[in-house]
Protein backbone atom coordinates (compact mmCIF):
# COMPACT_ATOMS: atom_id res chain seq x y z
CA UNK A 1 0.00 0.00 0.00
CA UNK A 2 1.58 3.12 -0.91
CA UNK A 3 2.36 6.12 1.59
CA UNK A 4 0.01 8.52 -0.33
CA UNK A 5 -3.11 6.50 -0.57
CA UNK A 6 -2.17 5.22 3.78
CA UNK A 7 -2.88 9.12 4.01
CA UNK A 8 -5.50 9.43 2.01
CA UNK A 9 -7.86 6.89 2.80
CA UNK A 10 -11.05 8.95 1.18
CA UNK A 11 -10.63 11.23 -1.90
CA UNK A 12 -13.24 13.63 -2.88
CA UNK A 13 -13.73 14.97 -6.10
CA UNK A 14 -15.46 18.43 -6.53
CA UNK A 15 -17.53 18.87 -9.89
CA UNK A 16 -17.98 22.39 -10.55
CA UNK A 17 -17.94 24.42 -13.90
CA UNK A 18 -15.87 27.05 -13.25
CA UNK A 19 -13.77 29.40 -10.11
CA UNK A 20 -16.53 31.04 -8.63
CA UNK A 21 -15.80 33.80 -6.06
CA UNK A 22 -18.08 31.90 -3.65
CA UNK A 23 -16.72 28.81 -3.42
CA UNK A 24 -12.99 29.23 -3.59
CA UNK A 25 -12.71 29.82 0.15
CA UNK A 26 -14.55 26.74 0.95
CA UNK A 27 -12.13 24.56 -1.46
CA UNK A 28 -9.57 25.99 0.44
CA UNK A 29 -10.56 25.27 3.60
CA UNK A 30 -11.29 21.78 2.91
CA UNK A 31 -8.00 21.39 1.30
CA UNK A 32 -6.52 22.55 4.88
CA UNK A 33 -9.15 20.61 7.18
CA UNK A 34 -9.89 17.32 5.82
CA UNK A 35 -7.69 14.58 6.10
CA UNK A 36 -9.20 13.47 2.66
CA UNK A 37 -7.44 14.66 -0.52
CA UNK A 38 -9.35 16.86 -2.58
CA UNK A 39 -9.52 18.13 -6.13
CA UNK A 40 -11.33 20.31 -7.94
CA UNK A 41 -12.32 19.71 -11.38
CA UNK A 42 -13.46 22.63 -13.54
CA UNK A 43 -15.46 21.72 -16.15
CA UNK A 44 -15.84 24.47 -18.53
CA UNK A 45 -12.49 24.29 -19.51
CA UNK A 46 -9.31 26.51 -19.43
CA UNK A 47 -11.19 29.70 -20.75
CA UNK A 48 -13.30 29.62 -17.32
CA UNK A 49 -10.54 31.55 -15.73
CA UNK A 50 -11.75 34.78 -17.16
CA UNK A 51 -14.94 34.45 -18.87
CA UNK A 52 -17.71 36.86 -20.74
CA UNK A 53 -20.44 37.24 -18.17
CA UNK A 54 -23.61 38.11 -20.41
CA UNK A 55 -25.49 39.67 -17.30
CA UNK A 56 -22.87 42.19 -17.28
CA UNK A 57 -21.95 42.83 -20.64
CA UNK A 58 -18.21 42.42 -20.17
CA UNK A 59 -15.29 39.90 -19.67
CA UNK A 60 -14.99 39.01 -15.66
CA UNK A 61 -11.82 37.75 -14.61
CA UNK A 62 -12.08 38.54 -10.62
CA UNK A 63 -9.21 40.06 -9.09
CA UNK A 64 -9.49 37.83 -5.70
CA UNK A 65 -7.28 34.51 -5.28
CA UNK A 66 -9.38 32.05 -6.71
CA UNK A 67 -7.32 29.15 -7.77
CA UNK A 68 -5.01 29.01 -4.34
CA UNK A 69 -4.39 26.54 -1.61
CA UNK A 70 -6.31 23.66 -2.73
CA UNK A 71 -5.73 20.82 -5.82
CA UNK A 72 -7.38 21.65 -9.27
CA UNK A 73 -7.91 20.70 -12.38
CA UNK A 74 -9.50 22.53 -15.99
CA UNK A 75 -11.24 19.52 -17.82
CA UNK A 76 -11.06 19.67 -21.43
CA UNK A 77 -14.39 20.89 -23.01
CA UNK A 78 -15.47 19.69 -26.41
CA UNK A 79 -18.57 21.82 -26.61
CA UNK A 80 -18.98 23.74 -29.84
CA UNK A 81 -19.71 26.68 -27.32
CA UNK A 82 -18.14 26.30 -24.25
CA UNK A 83 -20.79 27.79 -21.78
CA UNK A 84 -23.08 27.58 -18.18
CA UNK A 85 -25.84 28.64 -19.56
CA UNK A 86 -27.10 25.60 -22.10
CA UNK A 87 -26.97 21.75 -21.48
CA UNK A 88 -24.51 21.07 -24.03
CA UNK A 89 -22.48 23.40 -22.96
CA UNK A 90 -20.29 21.53 -21.08
CA UNK A 91 -18.57 18.55 -22.52
CA UNK A 92 -16.02 16.60 -20.97
CA UNK A 93 -14.89 13.18 -23.13
CA UNK A 94 -12.67 12.45 -20.26
CA UNK A 95 -14.11 13.39 -17.19
CA UNK A 96 -15.18 10.04 -15.53
CA UNK A 97 -12.40 8.60 -16.14
CA UNK A 98 -10.05 11.28 -14.49
CA UNK A 99 -12.09 10.88 -11.72
CA UNK A 100 -11.71 7.04 -11.82
CA UNK A 101 -7.82 7.96 -12.22
CA UNK A 102 -8.47 10.52 -9.15
CA UNK A 103 -9.22 7.47 -7.21
CA UNK A 104 -12.56 9.65 -5.83
CA UNK A 105 -14.76 7.65 -3.08
CA UNK A 106 -16.85 10.89 -2.86
CA UNK A 107 -17.45 13.08 -5.07
CA UNK A 108 -19.48 16.59 -5.38
CA UNK A 109 -21.49 17.56 -7.89
CA UNK A 110 -22.34 21.26 -8.50
CA UNK A 111 -25.40 20.96 -10.62
CA UNK A 112 -27.32 18.93 -12.67
CA UNK A 113 -28.09 20.87 -15.83
CA UNK A 114 -24.80 19.98 -17.73
CA UNK A 115 -24.48 17.25 -20.17
CA UNK A 116 -21.03 15.71 -17.95
CA UNK A 117 -22.24 16.71 -14.64
CA UNK A 118 -25.47 14.48 -15.19
CA UNK A 119 -23.09 11.94 -16.68
CA UNK A 120 -20.82 11.75 -13.78
CA UNK A 121 -24.09 11.49 -11.50
CA UNK A 122 -25.22 8.51 -13.75
CA UNK A 123 -22.06 6.80 -14.10
CA UNK A 124 -20.91 6.29 -10.76
CA UNK A 125 -23.98 5.53 -9.43
CA UNK A 126 -24.33 2.20 -11.05
CA UNK A 127 -20.43 1.16 -9.97
CA UNK A 128 -20.46 -1.82 -8.42
CA UNK A 129 -17.74 0.15 -5.86
CA UNK A 130 -19.24 3.23 -6.55
CA UNK A 131 -18.26 6.69 -5.10
CA UNK A 132 -20.95 8.35 -3.26
CA UNK A 133 -22.54 11.05 -4.84
CA UNK A 134 -23.18 13.88 -2.69
CA UNK A 135 -24.84 16.96 -4.77
CA UNK A 136 -25.13 20.51 -4.38
CA UNK A 137 -27.70 22.81 -5.59
CA UNK A 138 -29.90 25.80 -4.48
CA UNK A 139 -33.00 25.37 -6.24
CA UNK A 140 -36.56 26.52 -4.78
CA UNK A 141 -39.68 25.87 -5.49
CA UNK A 142 -41.00 29.82 -5.49
CA UNK A 143 -41.11 29.91 -9.60
CA UNK A 144 -43.04 26.87 -10.05
CA UNK A 145 -46.24 27.38 -12.15
CA UNK A 146 -48.67 23.98 -11.66
CA UNK A 147 -48.62 23.01 -15.53
CA UNK A 148 -47.86 20.19 -17.17
CA UNK A 149 -44.04 21.50 -17.72
CA UNK A 150 -44.06 21.47 -13.99
CA UNK A 151 -45.07 17.85 -13.97
CA UNK A 152 -42.58 16.48 -16.31
CA UNK A 153 -39.85 18.38 -14.78
CA UNK A 154 -40.65 16.82 -11.35
CA UNK A 155 -40.29 13.16 -12.93
CA UNK A 156 -37.14 13.86 -14.43
CA UNK A 157 -35.91 15.93 -11.30
CA UNK A 158 -37.41 12.89 -9.16
CA UNK A 159 -35.39 10.61 -11.34
CA UNK A 160 -32.21 12.19 -11.23
CA UNK A 161 -31.61 13.03 -7.55
CA UNK A 162 -32.83 8.94 -7.25
CA UNK A 163 -29.45 8.38 -8.30
CA UNK A 164 -27.69 10.74 -5.58
CA UNK A 165 -26.65 9.69 -2.39
CA UNK A 166 -26.47 12.90 -0.41
CA UNK A 167 -27.96 16.55 -0.80
CA UNK A 168 -26.62 19.40 0.74
CA UNK A 169 -29.30 21.92 1.21
CA UNK A 170 -28.62 25.21 1.65
CA UNK A 171 -31.82 27.10 3.55
CA UNK A 172 -35.47 26.40 4.07
CA UNK A 173 -36.74 26.89 0.08
CA UNK A 174 -33.91 24.79 -1.27
CA UNK A 175 -34.62 22.13 1.39
CA UNK A 176 -38.50 22.26 0.26
CA UNK A 177 -37.58 21.52 -2.89
CA UNK A 178 -35.42 18.71 -2.39
CA UNK A 179 -38.15 17.00 -0.56
CA UNK A 180 -40.86 17.65 -3.22
CA UNK A 181 -38.26 15.31 -5.46
CA UNK A 182 -37.94 13.00 -3.52
CA UNK A 183 -35.18 13.29 -1.65
CA UNK A 184 -35.65 11.82 1.66
CA UNK A 185 -34.65 13.60 4.97
CA UNK A 186 -31.76 10.98 5.88
CA UNK A 187 -30.54 12.31 2.61
CA UNK A 188 -30.42 16.13 2.83
CA UNK A 189 -27.39 17.30 4.91
CA UNK A 190 -27.53 21.00 6.13
CA UNK A 191 -24.59 22.86 4.12
CA UNK A 192 -25.76 26.72 4.36
CA UNK A 193 -24.56 29.44 1.85
CA UNK A 194 -21.96 31.26 2.55
CA UNK A 195 -19.52 33.68 2.04
CA UNK A 196 -15.95 34.92 3.36
CA UNK A 197 -17.57 36.77 6.17
CA UNK A 198 -13.84 38.06 8.16
CA UNK A 199 -13.67 39.78 3.77
CA UNK A 200 -16.24 42.02 4.19
CA UNK A 201 -16.52 42.32 7.87
CA UNK A 202 -13.14 43.59 8.48
CA UNK A 203 -13.00 47.66 9.78
CA UNK A 204 -10.35 48.69 7.40
CA UNK A 205 -12.70 49.15 4.34
CA UNK A 206 -14.41 52.22 6.26
CA UNK A 207 -11.95 54.59 5.52
CA UNK A 208 -12.28 53.91 1.91
CA UNK A 209 -15.93 53.84 1.93
CA UNK A 210 -16.14 57.46 3.68
CA UNK A 211 -14.13 59.23 0.73
CA UNK A 212 -16.20 57.25 -1.45
CA UNK A 213 -19.07 59.11 -0.66
CA UNK A 214 -17.96 62.19 -0.46
CA UNK A 215 -16.71 61.64 -3.96
CA UNK A 216 -19.84 60.69 -4.89
CA UNK A 217 -21.69 63.76 -3.22
CA UNK A 218 -23.34 61.97 -0.70
CA UNK A 219 -24.03 63.26 2.65
CA UNK A 220 -23.39 61.93 6.09
CA UNK A 221 -27.06 62.52 7.07
CA UNK A 222 -28.26 60.63 4.08
CA UNK A 223 -29.65 57.28 4.51
CA UNK A 224 -28.47 55.21 1.18
CA UNK A 225 -30.48 52.50 -0.58
CA UNK A 226 -27.88 50.32 -2.21
CA UNK A 227 -28.53 47.83 -5.32
CA UNK A 228 -25.86 46.23 -6.53
CA UNK A 229 -25.62 43.46 -9.56
CA UNK A 230 -26.83 43.31 -12.82
CA UNK A 231 -29.00 45.49 -14.13
CA UNK A 232 -31.64 42.68 -16.14
CA UNK A 233 -35.14 41.56 -16.12
CA UNK A 234 -34.92 39.05 -13.54
CA UNK A 235 -33.19 41.57 -10.58
CA UNK A 236 -36.01 43.81 -11.32
CA UNK A 237 -34.03 47.04 -11.37
CA UNK A 238 -36.37 49.18 -12.53
CA UNK A 239 -39.26 48.55 -9.54
CA UNK A 240 -37.01 49.41 -7.41
CA UNK A 241 -35.93 53.01 -9.19
CA UNK A 242 -39.65 53.44 -9.64
CA UNK A 243 -40.41 52.95 -5.70
CA UNK A 244 -37.69 54.97 -4.67
CA UNK A 245 -39.31 57.93 -7.28
CA UNK A 246 -42.28 57.63 -5.24
CA UNK A 247 -41.13 57.62 -1.72
CA UNK A 248 -39.83 61.05 -2.86
CA UNK A 249 -38.28 61.79 0.77
CA UNK A 250 -34.99 64.28 0.40
CA UNK A 251 -33.38 62.30 3.20
CA UNK A 252 -32.66 59.50 1.18
CA UNK A 253 -29.85 57.94 -1.76
CA UNK A 254 -30.58 55.32 -4.29
CA UNK A 255 -27.68 53.77 -5.25
CA UNK A 256 -27.39 51.47 -8.09
CA UNK A 257 -23.89 49.55 -8.63
CA UNK A 258 -23.44 47.59 -11.64
CA UNK A 259 -23.85 47.17 -15.00
CA UNK A 260 -25.80 45.31 -17.73
CA UNK A 261 -28.65 45.23 -20.76
CA UNK A 262 -30.90 47.34 -18.38
CA UNK A 263 -28.45 50.11 -17.72
CA UNK A 264 -29.62 52.74 -20.71
CA UNK A 265 -33.38 52.08 -19.47
CA UNK A 266 -32.31 52.52 -15.83
CA UNK A 267 -30.78 55.91 -16.35
CA UNK A 268 -33.32 57.14 -18.56
CA UNK A 269 -36.36 56.60 -15.02
CA UNK A 270 -33.26 57.90 -13.10
CA UNK A 271 -32.60 61.28 -15.17
CA UNK A 272 -34.75 63.70 -13.65
CA UNK A 273 -33.69 62.45 -10.10
CA UNK A 274 -30.36 63.33 -8.45
CA UNK A 275 -30.77 61.33 -5.22
CA UNK A 276 -30.43 58.11 -7.89
CA UNK A 277 -26.82 57.63 -8.20
CA UNK A 278 -24.95 54.66 -10.41
CA UNK A 279 -21.71 52.87 -9.75
CA UNK A 280 -20.38 50.35 -13.04
CA UNK A 281 -19.44 47.06 -12.26
CA UNK A 282 -16.99 46.76 -9.13
CA UNK A 283 -14.46 43.88 -9.00
CA UNK A 284 -14.76 41.34 -5.81
CA UNK A 285 -11.96 43.92 -4.19
CA UNK A 286 -13.89 46.70 -3.94
CA UNK A 287 -17.23 44.99 -2.81
CA UNK A 288 -16.73 45.37 0.97
CA UNK A 289 -16.12 48.90 0.18
CA UNK A 290 -19.69 49.45 -2.08
CA UNK A 291 -21.75 47.71 0.42
CA UNK A 292 -20.35 50.02 3.10
CA UNK A 293 -22.06 53.17 0.74
CA UNK A 294 -25.57 51.48 1.63
CA UNK A 295 -27.39 51.49 4.63
CA UNK A 296 -30.11 49.15 3.64
CA UNK A 297 -29.40 46.51 0.52
CA UNK A 298 -32.82 46.34 -1.52
CA UNK A 299 -32.91 42.92 -3.76
CA UNK A 300 -36.28 43.38 -6.01
CA UNK A 301 -35.61 40.05 -7.82
CA UNK A 302 -38.40 38.74 -9.80
CA UNK A 303 -36.71 35.05 -9.45
CA UNK A 304 -33.71 34.31 -7.28
CA UNK A 305 -32.30 31.11 -5.97
CA UNK A 306 -30.92 32.20 -2.82
CA UNK A 307 -29.07 35.61 -3.46
CA UNK A 308 -25.63 35.79 -1.81
CA UNK A 309 -25.67 39.65 -2.24
CA UNK A 310 -27.82 39.82 0.95
CA UNK A 311 -24.83 37.03 2.92
CA UNK A 312 -22.59 40.10 1.57
CA UNK A 313 -24.70 42.94 2.94
CA UNK A 314 -25.41 41.78 6.16
CA UNK A 315 -21.70 41.02 6.42
CA UNK A 316 -21.13 44.53 6.28
CA UNK A 317 -23.39 45.16 8.83
CA UNK A 318 -26.63 46.51 6.52
CA UNK A 319 -30.04 45.49 6.43
CA UNK A 320 -32.06 43.84 4.28
CA UNK A 321 -35.21 44.57 2.25
CA UNK A 322 -35.96 41.86 0.00
CA UNK A 323 -38.81 40.30 -2.52
CA UNK A 324 -40.32 36.88 -1.66
CA UNK A 325 -39.19 35.46 -4.89
CA UNK A 326 -35.25 35.54 -3.64
CA UNK A 327 -34.99 32.33 -1.87
CA UNK A 328 -32.64 33.33 0.87
CA UNK A 329 -35.04 35.56 2.53
CA UNK A 330 -36.96 33.46 4.84
CA UNK A 331 -33.81 32.15 6.08
CA UNK A 332 -31.69 35.61 6.16
CA UNK A 333 -34.25 38.61 7.49
CA UNK A 334 -36.34 38.50 10.34
CA UNK A 335 -38.97 41.10 9.80
CA UNK A 336 -38.76 44.61 11.12
CA UNK A 337 -35.32 43.00 13.77
CA UNK A 338 -32.71 43.20 10.20
CA UNK A 339 -35.33 43.77 7.16
CA UNK A 340 -38.22 43.42 5.23
CA UNK A 341 -39.67 40.60 2.85
CA UNK A 342 -42.28 42.23 0.11
CA UNK A 343 -44.59 40.02 -2.41
CA UNK A 344 -42.73 40.21 -5.48
CA UNK A 345 -43.52 42.94 -7.96
CA UNK A 346 -45.60 44.97 -5.31
CA UNK A 347 -44.70 48.10 -6.03
CA UNK A 348 -47.10 49.81 -3.32
CA UNK A 349 -45.24 46.63 -0.95
CA UNK A 350 -41.75 47.76 -1.52
CA UNK A 351 -42.84 51.77 -1.17
CA UNK A 352 -43.68 50.92 2.66
CA UNK A 353 -41.17 48.64 3.63
CA UNK A 354 -38.34 51.81 1.83
CA UNK A 355 -40.97 54.14 3.63
CA UNK A 356 -40.24 52.46 7.31
CA UNK A 357 -36.28 52.88 6.92
CA UNK A 358 -36.78 56.17 5.70
CA UNK A 359 -38.53 57.48 8.73
CA UNK A 360 -36.25 55.37 11.01
CA UNK A 361 -34.09 57.14 13.33
CA UNK A 362 -29.68 56.69 11.57
CA UNK A 363 -29.33 54.54 15.33
CA UNK A 364 -32.55 52.39 14.43
CA UNK A 365 -31.35 51.53 10.78
CA UNK A 366 -27.65 50.86 12.55
CA UNK A 367 -29.28 48.77 14.98
CA UNK A 368 -30.88 46.60 12.30
CA UNK A 369 -27.53 46.53 10.75
CA UNK A 370 -25.83 45.23 13.66
CA UNK A 371 -28.62 42.18 14.00
CA UNK A 372 -27.74 41.43 10.31
CA UNK A 373 -23.87 41.14 10.84
CA UNK A 374 -24.84 39.02 14.09
CA UNK A 375 -27.24 36.78 12.35
CA UNK A 376 -25.05 36.06 9.16
CA UNK A 377 -22.02 34.64 11.06
CA UNK A 378 -23.56 31.75 11.97
CA UNK A 379 -23.77 31.65 7.82
CA UNK A 380 -20.04 30.54 7.27
CA UNK A 381 -17.86 28.16 4.98
CA UNK A 382 -17.03 26.22 8.53
CA UNK A 383 -20.27 25.40 8.60
CA UNK A 384 -19.86 23.06 5.23
CA UNK A 385 -16.78 21.76 5.69
CA UNK A 386 -17.33 20.50 9.08
CA UNK A 387 -20.89 18.93 7.34
CA UNK A 388 -18.67 17.21 4.35
CA UNK A 389 -15.73 16.37 6.05
CA UNK A 390 -18.03 14.51 8.77
CA UNK A 391 -19.95 13.13 6.15
CA UNK A 392 -16.84 11.89 4.17
CA UNK A 393 -14.75 10.30 6.91
CA UNK A 394 -17.97 8.21 7.97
Amino acid sequence: MSLDFMLYMNRLAIITSHPIQYNAPLFRLLAKESSSKIKVFYTLGKESSAFIDPGFNRAIQWDIPLLQGYDYVFVKNTAPIASTSSFRGIINPTLNEDIEAFGATHILVYGWSFYSHLKVIRHFCKKAKKAKIIFRGDSTLLDEKPDLKTLMRRIFLTWVYKHIDVALYVGQNNKQYFQKHGVPVNKLLYAPHAIDNERFSINEHDIKAEKLKHELGIGTNKKVFLFTGKFEWKKNPQLLINAFKKLNHPDTILLMVGNGALEDELKWLAQENSNIKFLPFQNQSMMPVVYRLGDVLVLPSVTETWGLSMNEAMACGLAVIASSKVGGAVDLIDEGENGYIFESENLEQLIIAMSEVANMASIQVKQMGMVSKLKISSWNYHETCSALINLISK
